[in-house]
């Protein structure tokens, strides 16, 4: 009975305490693509990711009813830093739906007008007149939130209150250092954390999630963390130091680890939402919520076979903006002999339909453009010609025909394709609760390659992986001089997930290899599950920023790159990667195969 009083009570004095406007709240995933949009647009970084901000302290005056459910001392804000756009999960703040929408989309303008961490309240105005100046359009709206978030202002106005007040109606303000948790939360204005490792959330890898413990939740709030050196002396959990002298006072801080072999008790998330700072440390353990693995590199006698001693490749740091040469090692490995690679009878029939759908593209005739005449009309060339008619007209006295046609003829293909499959341990996971992600890229290899068998185009498959930048594997499934044999495909049956996706390397490396062919067209194809990542400083922005300079330097060497991802999450970073139509989502991982050579169809037609 004392419970089930407890547990009403509570629920009603933290609903009465509650000054926010439930009945007109907007959670950030109705909003997250439009402010993602609308942050690029205004000039952010294209490798910062939108997520929901965890709580922090917040100041300001607390009522009676909040002192009394013990509510107000927290509050999600706005939180930018190099790699994330940290926005509160959900806004109630007005009481009306529109402007709790329209807060969104400001603090992702905001955002991208930011230019750092420094001075809270100096920022955040010089950010707000770059905003204002940028996009007129949201001066409307700017003013519709400001006049309300001065309208909800608590307390007298003096001191740091009366500095903010003033810097929100642009009046004069007085220097003064304020930090934005020593007053009420300003919803219209953001914090800029630095970038440092004590701000930023712990490394993570995409394989590691897909092998954790299934009843373990995952959660993408944005959490600030600070790094701590974990204890010289390993005794056991829960074992206080010898402090006799101390023990009646307390007067030191005594740092007391978990036991990591316990069982997990299902409170490690409601903890972790309590705490405003989270402390990590590196102790070489992992908790018993997540299934432990091991991840070390295989015994010579057991590891696929090099047939290269390796090469150094440059990789872009973004933080200097600069390529830091022979900072990866990638080394080629061919799979051990295994069983024959043996295809089902659906599979098979599925290749031999792709294959004759391109064994038409061997014959079909090409559109040739830019002539001066043809059968059709060149709009690309109509619309250079029309640029540029005044200025050929005053350079020559006689004028030209305008290379504005378009005519099929028939020639020779001229096609070199290179396919790249992500290996990593990530592909080991299943789909539909069906096939493993790996068998799936290994069904969309065989079909590829029956399909351009038949087309006579030269092609190569190569898989990656890698264990930091010290072992980026490329694992050689087919060359380009090579028949597609059967030992090729016994190849491409023999692949099995392992490690991490180091992107960047590998897209050098094969870019490398597809630049010394002699054909007209080269095309650079890439089959993943998931975003770039490693154990190192690879995970998160670095990642992302290395495989874009990376689809850079391929386009500038010539080549077409082009990726298909059976990701979820792909719409988020693959158009910064690859750029508009360079790109494309597999919903439906079965679907693969077939969607793998309707790509290749499209862009070698």
């Amino acid at each position: 009975m004392e419970e089930w009083i407890g547990e009403r009570w509570h629920r009603w004095i933290t609903r009465a305490a509650d000054r926010s406007f439930p009945a007109q709240a907007v959670a950030l995933a109705e909003v997250k693509a439009a402010a993602a949009m609308l942050f690029h647009a205004v000039g952010g970084g294209h490798g910062v990711r939108v997520v929901p901000a965890g709580e922090s302290r917040a100041g300001g005056s607390r009522g009676w009813l909040q002192k009394i459910a013990g509510s107000g001392r927290r509050a999600a804000t706005a939180k930018l830093d190099a790699d994330t756009l940290a926005l509160p999960p959900v806004i109630a703040v007005f009481d009306d739906k529109a402007l709790n929408r329209d807060l969104y989309l400001w603090l992702a303008a905001l955002a991208a007008a930011h230019e750092g961490p420094g001075d809270w309240i100096a920022g955040n105005r010089a950010a707000t007149a770059r905003v204002l100046q940028r996009c007129p359009g949201l001066r409307a709206r700017w003013q519709r939130l400001r006049d309300a978030q001065l309208a909800q202002r608590p307390g007298p106005e003096q001191g740091a209150e009366a500095a903010v007040r003033a810097a929100l109606r642009d009046e004069s303000v007085p220097h003064a250092a304020i930090a934005a948790h020593e007053v009420a939360p300003v919803w219209v204005w953001l914090e800029a954390l630095p970038a440092s490792a004590g701000d930023a959330t712990a490394a993570s890898d995409d394989a590691t999630r897909e092998t954790s413990n299934a009843a373990a939740p995952r959660s993408d709030t944005r959490r600030r963390t600070r790094r701590v050196e974990p204890q010289k002396d390993k005794r056991a959990p829960l074992l206080l130091p010898s402090k006799t002298e101390q023990l009646m006072s307390w007067a030191e801080h005594v740092p007391l680890d978990r036991a990591t072999d316990d069982e997990d008790d299902g409170n490690a998330q409601r903890a972790a939402d309590d705490m405003e700072q989270l402390a990590i440390t590196r102790d070489g353990q992992a908790g018993a919520a997540r299934i432990k693995f091991d991840l070390d590199l295989p015994s010579a006698s057991v590891d696929d076979v090099a047939i290269a001693e390796g090469e150094t490749l440059p990789e872009w740091n973004w933080k200097r903006q600069k390529l830091e040469p022979d900072h990866c090692r990638v080394v080629t490995l061919m799979a051990q002999p295994g069983t024959p690679f043996a295809p089902g009878l659906a599979l098979r029939r599925t290749a031999r339909q792709v294959r004759r759908r391109l064994e038409v593209l061997r014959a079909a005739p090409r559109w040739q453009r830019r002539c001066a005449d043809g059968e059709a009309i060149d709009l690309d060339a109509w619309v250079r010609h029309a640029a540029d008619a005044g200025e050929d007209d005053a350079a020559s006295a006689t004028p030209r025909d305008p290379l504005v046609f378009a005519r099929r003829t028939r020639g020779e293909r001229s096609f070199a394709t290179l396919l790249l499959a992500d290996l990593s341990l990530s592909t080991d996971a299943h789909v539909d609760n069906d096939a493993r992600v790996i068998d799936v890229i290994r069904d969309a290899l065989y079909v590829f390659g029956e399909a351009l068998e038949g087309t006579g185009d030269a092609f190569e498959m190569l898989g990656f992986s890698s264990v930091r930048r010290q072992h980026v594997r490329m694992q050689h499934l087919k060359g380009f001089d090579e028949a597609w044999s059967r030992e090729a495909q016994a190849r491409v049956g023999a692949i099995k997930p392992g490690y991490y996706t180091r992107m960047g390397a590998a897209l050098r490396h094969a870019t490398q290899r597809l630049a010394l062919r002699p054909e007209r067209q080269r095309l650079l194809l890439i089959l993943t599950d998931g975003k770039p990542n490693d154990l190192d400083v690879y995970e998160g922005r670095w990642g992302l920023e290395d495989t874009c300079h990376a689809v850079h330097e391929a386009r500038e060497a010539g080549l077409l790159p082009f990726c298909l991802s059976i990701d979820e999450e792909a719409h988020e970073y693959l158009p910064h990667l690859f750029g508009r139509g360079g790109w494309a989502q597999v919903r439906r991982p079965a679907e693969l195969p077939a969607r793998l050579a309707s790509v290749y169809a499209r862009l070698t037609r």
